[in-house]
């Protein structure tokens, strides 16, 4: 008995942590269904010929975020009233009663939409809504204006519902997830400076070097996408939260500071350069990846940033040691190559250096006031 009551609570405590882990996606499962199911009510209470189409609708509308779920709620409620409008257009204004003149009314009617969605991808719906107005009479027995009434209530419905959901079930804010994915991407900038200031003269694995460059870059291409969401919500007044324009930048120009530090990093330096610089480099590692980490931290709380201060005397450190360095002419024998490099490593931690007061600021405008 003792022993089963243990692997519950350890299966317990595992769906817990699994539930924790991947709470985004089971919120988002919840709000589906719910607008599903709302949307096939409210679609009968109608009394909608195709109630389908308001589930859809809805199941297209709810999205990950209420930034997200309010731009492809307009885009698809646009699309569908143009697509509505050709598509009418030509049901009423050209007859097409045998197959033939159906085919061609429909070559009409799809051709020049599918063109207008290949230049504007968020308006896909437009062939899609024309060709469903344009045969829909023929199999229910309606007019096309009927038809095209009946597709425009049920997008209507569905869309509404669905941005409802997104409001009222389990709401995800754009800028919610866009701090939560920049704190992510900050841990990730600060693995890649612990590795990468480990030791200045030692190069580091190309393989892994590139290993972290593409997870940044993947982690930058997912925070431009919340930054995206946020701002769509922004824009329609749905939140006060930060521009998120200056953390983007800022966090662009970090990730350029790994890829230059990757490149710079590693140069042959004699013995004695590497000696008086290896301190204070182990020292900038550790005191920036403390400052990321506590970033990262503060952002996802919305707290106040952590001190700079050390990192500031990390940097002026290095700067001491660097003007030593080429003060003293320790850089005069040595090859061309290196000395580009021993040179570029330095800008690059100066850029960094920078960039670190930036973030610094930007985390201080998340705090919650």
């Amino acid at each position: 008995m003792p022993d089963n009551t243990k692997r519950l609570e350890k299966t317990w405590r595992h769906l817990r942590a699994l539930a924790h882990r991947h709470r985004l996606q089971l919120i988002l499962a919840v709000r589906v269904t719910v607008g599903a199911l709302s949307a096939f009510v409210l679609a009968q209470v109608l009394h909608l010929r195709l109630p389908l189409w308001a589930v859809l609708t809805s199941l297209i509308v709810t999205q990950m975020s209420l930034g997200r779920s309010l731009k492809v709620a307009s885009d698809y409620l646009t699309g569908t009233l143009l697509g509505v409008a050709w598509g009418g257009a030509l049901a009423i204004l050209i007859p097409h009663d045998s197959e033939w003149a159906l085919l061609g009314v429909l070559a009409l009617a799809i051709a020049p939409l599918a063109l207008i969605a290949s230049f504007r991808t968020n308006f896909n719906v437009l062939p899609v809504t024309a060709v469903i107005v344009l045969l829909v009479p023929a199999m229910q027995h309606v007019s096309p204006t009927v038809s095209a009434i009946d597709r425009v209530l049920e997008v209507v419905v569905g869309g509404s519902v669905g941005f409802v959901v997104s409001v009222l079930v389990f709401p995800a804010r754009g800028h919610e997830l866009t701090t939560d994915a920049a704190a992510s991407m900050l841990g990730l900038i600060a693995n890649a400076l612990s590795e990468l200031l480990k030791e200045v003269a030692r190069p580091p694995d190309p393989q892994r070097l590139r290993r972290i460059n593409d997870g940044i870059g993947a982690a930058l291409t997912r925070l431009a996408a919340m930054g995206a969401e946020a701002e769509h919500e922004r824009t329609a007044r749905l939140t006060s939260a930060p521009d998120t324009g200056p953390l983007l930048r800022t966090l662009l120009r970090l990730r350029h500071d790994m890829v230059m530090l990757g490149r710079a990093s590693g140069c042959e330096l004699p013995e004695r350069v590497a000696e008086r610089l290896a301190p204070s480099v182990a020292d900038i590692a550790r005191a920036t990846t403390d400052f990321l980490r506590a970033s990262a931290d503060a952002l996802r709380d919305l707290q106040p940033p952590p001190p700079i201060e050390a990192v500031s005397e990390a940097f002026a450190a290095y700067t001491v040691a660097f003007e030593s360095v080429r003060r003293e002419g320790l850089t005069r024998d040595m090859p061309s190559d290196i000395v580009e490099r021993f040179f570029a490593l330095g800008f690059a931690l100066e850029q960094l250096r920078d960039h670190l007061t930036d973030l610094h600021r930007v985390v201080g405008e998340w705090a919650r006031k």
